[in-house]
């Protein structure tokens, strides 16, 4: 074999970051070391995998074909590792979440992974559906849990739960109560939305998308926290998913607005890279995520704890 693993290592790296001397930082190495393994690797073969733009490396067709069964040799020669070294658990494990699931729905599920297999490691990433996605685009997680939808071609998904958005408001406002309302009656109000670029976000707007004028959001919040924070002082109305909303409509702090007329429905989904080996830890980590939401019909009805 013409090849080594280091070599395999340092393309793999330079491919996720596009540039030499972060891909030697992440690796440990210095950039005249990591630039020597690219170079080798390429020379012995006679093949360029990269195109050159000054200190920035873009992957060319070549690199593009090799990327896939690079990273899937790094993956098993990692679980080779392992298994010479006497370990008989299921390694590391690198999740991406989008902020809903994330901070209502990963944390239970890590844990109970973690309890099962102490021996197993695994790395947390909570972004929105925009980041993840590129984040799994360039192999820097393993796996994707994301509530808004996905569009690469070189990415898979796997629905996994249904997820509903519902407008709400303040216990004070002039609409609590009500049972259903027209959304013309609320188009015009103001509004905290989620950022471009999150799920919840595009979720949102699809619904819109035949309204004339959609809304004028007040302000645009990166954390579901915050929206719900901002709509309790009474700065205007929002539209979250019913599972972050679930603890704040038992205590009343929050009320719901029902929305015939809008479609605020979407699922959950895993994702991965199409070319992402499925080690033991990823195989079994979905396994426990399918368990955990097994017979729910919607986010909202999966059995949690309480938050007081």
């Amino acid at each position: 074999m013409r090849f080594t693993l280091r070599q395999i290592q340092v393309f793999v790296a330079i491919a996720s970051n596009d540039n030499v001397s972060r891909a030697a930082e992440a690796l440990s190495l210095s950039q005249s070391a990591t630039s020597a393994a690219l170079a080798e690797l390429e020379g012995q073969f006679d093949q360029q995998l990269f195109d050159r733009h000054g200190k920035r490396l873009r992957l060319n067709e070549q690199g593009r074909l090799l990327l896939p069964r690079a990273v899937e040799l790094l993956d098993r020669a990692e679980e080779m590792d392992a298994l010479l070294r006497g370990e008989r658990g299921l390694g590391s494990l690198r999740v991406g979440a989008t902020l809903t699931i994330g901070n209502y729905l990963l944390p239970l599920i890590v844990s109970e992974f973690l309890q099962r297999h102490p021996e197993s490691r695994v790395k947390l990433e909570v972004r929105n559906t925009a980041t993840i996605t590129a984040m799994l685009a360039r192999y820097e997680i393993d796996l994707g849990l994301m509530e808004g939808l996905v569009v690469d071609r070189e990415l898979e998904t796997e629905q996994w739960v249904e997820d509903e958005l519902v407008v709400f408001c303040a216990p004070g406002h002039r609409l609590a109560g009500r049972e259903t309302v027209d959304f013309g009656e609320i188009a015009s109000e103001p509004w905290i939305l989620r950022e471009h670029g999150s799920g919840t976000r595009e979720t949102f707007d699809q619904a819109l998308r035949h309204w004339p004028g959609g809304v004028l959001p007040r302000l645009e919040l990166e954390h579901t926290e915050a929206v719900k924070r901002a709509v309790e002082s009474g700065l205007g109305l929002g539209c979250l998913s019913r599972l972050s909303l679930r603890d704040a409509f038992r205590r009343g702090s929050l009320v719901p607005l029902e929305t015939p007329g809008l479609d605020l429905k979407r699922h959950f989904c895993f994702a991965w890279h199409r070319g992402k080996y499925h080690s033991a830890a990823i195989r079994r980590f979905l396994d426990d995520c399918r368990a955990f939401a097994a017979g729910a019909r919607r986010s909202d009805e999966i059995p949690l704890p309480a938050v007081r």
